[in-house]
């Protein structure tokens, strides 16, 4: 094996500082892109009283778009690139053990409200990972739940997203 397919073989042992560097360009362009055909729906040209709303944002979205580009291509083809790891899989698999269950949190509020979706993702996350028993884990879940509702429905007055069980309850 050539020193240049060594040097081009992904790490063995998690990803490395370029593949960290490629993901994140990628998530940059893509939010640039987000940007650039939002802010054109709005209007981007420059109109006889000045700027259109979405003027100065889709020219932010198009350097975001550049500066993502020009990441990317370093991370996956500059000479330079750090083959260093810079997260192992093991600790990779920590961090989507809680960021999976956090974007599936996110959805479940959307459906369910706030309130069930938390107490599922107190409680899953109490069960599952810190492997509590249900009794702790149900009164720590619906206390939290609770609290919240207390705190910011009835005291602060301020409305919280709900779902069908509040509804149900005629809340």
């Amino acid at each position: 094996m050539s020193q240049e397919q060594i040097q081009d073989s992904p790490p063995k042992g998690g990803l490395s500082h370029s593949h960290v560097d490629a993901i994140t360009a990628v998530v940059v362009f893509a939010l640039g892109l987000v940007m650039m055909f939002d802010n054109h729906r709005i209007g981007i040209s420059w109109a006889s009283d000045g700027p259109e709303p979405g003027y100065f944002p889709f020219h932010i979205g198009a350097i975001l778009c550049i500066a993502g580009t020009a990441v990317f291509l370093g991370s996956v083809f500059g000479k330079n690139r750090n083959r260093e790891i810079f997260v192992s899989w093991a600790r990779f698999r920590l961090v989507l053990l809680v960021l999976v269950p956090t974007g599936f949190y996110i959805l479940m509020v959307q459906f369910l409200g706030i309130y069930v979706a938390s107490l599922l993702f107190i409680g899953g996350f109490m069960r599952l990972l810190g492997r509590i028993g249900w009794l702790k884990t149900l009164l720590v879940s619906v206390s939290v739940n609770v609290l919240l509702f207390w705190m910011f429905e009835i005291q602060f007055m301020v409305p919280l997203p709900k779902g069908p069980l509040e509804a149900m309850l005629g809340y």
